[in-house]
This record gives C-alpha cells, structure tokens and sequence, in this order.
C-alpha cells in the first residue's frame, strides 16, 4: 500500500461524494484502490451499494493516479469529467461492509484526454468492469 495520509490530498472529490479510501497500487499504466462500504454512503441502498456508486468508484481510482502523479510532481490535483462510459458491465452489487479492490489500466493517453479499464473485485469475485474516456482540465480555476 502507498502511503498517503489522506486519500482527498489525490481527488477532488470531497465527503460524501468519496467513493475510494486508499491507494493500493501505483505504476505507469496500473492503479489500484480499495473502498470499504460504508452503511452511510450516499450510494447504499437497504445495505447494497448501487450501480452509480460503482461507476465513480472506477472513475474516482483514476482520479487518484492522476492525483498521485500530481503529489509526486509537487503540482496541484487537476479535475477530470468523465467523457464517456463503455462497455459497462456490473455482474453483483456488494453490501455494505464489503471492500472494494478496484483496478484501472491506462490504455491510451492523448493530451488532455485518458482512456481507461477499469474492474472491481470483492472477496476476489468481479463485481464491475467497464472502459471509460476522462478528460482532464488543464486549466486553473
């Protein structure tokens, strides 16, 4: 596990919209992140944790990698939106209570603009895969 004391120091995303609690994981073209489930998360339903919430936790993990360069360069945590989602599959919801180990691949890079795999796992069961296009603002606001 990588060491950073606090994950929202790598996203900008803040309570309670944070959909990853660590960073498990770092090289060039892999990131990995863990997510416990908690029973208050905007996303929990009757104690399951719903698609959406599965969705960002992808994106939020991609969010953390390019956090994570930032940290390491010494620069500021740029915004990324979310161009598009494709082939999105979701094969369980997990419970609240459940860690998330999600993992995201990058497959091409150009410019502003990422292009990822993205697949969760709990208890070493596939719980969500899908590819993404996330544009990063480059732009100071």
């Amino acid at each position: 596990m990588i060491t950073v004391n606090d994950i929202e120091s790598l996203i900008p995303q803040r309570a309670p919209f944070v959909m990853i609690d660590k960073l498990l994981a770092f090289s060039d073209s892999t990131t990995s992140t863990g997510f416990s489930i908690r029973a208050d998360n905007i996303f929990a339903e009757n104690d399951v944790f719903k698609e959406p919430g599965l969705v960002e936790n992808i994106a939020q993990t991609a969010a953390a990698r390019a956090g994570y360069v930032s940290y390491t360069e010494n620069k500021p945590v740029l915004v990324g939106y979310i161009g598009a989602i494709s082939n999105l599959q979701i094969y369980l919801l997990p419970k609240t209570g459940d860690e998330l180990i999600t993992e995201i691949t990058i497959e091409n890079q150009i410019f502003d603009v990422t292009l990822i795999s993205g697949k969760i796992t709990c208890n070493g069961q596939l719980v969500a895969q899908c590819k993404m296009k996330i544009f990063i603002n480059q732009l100071k606001n």
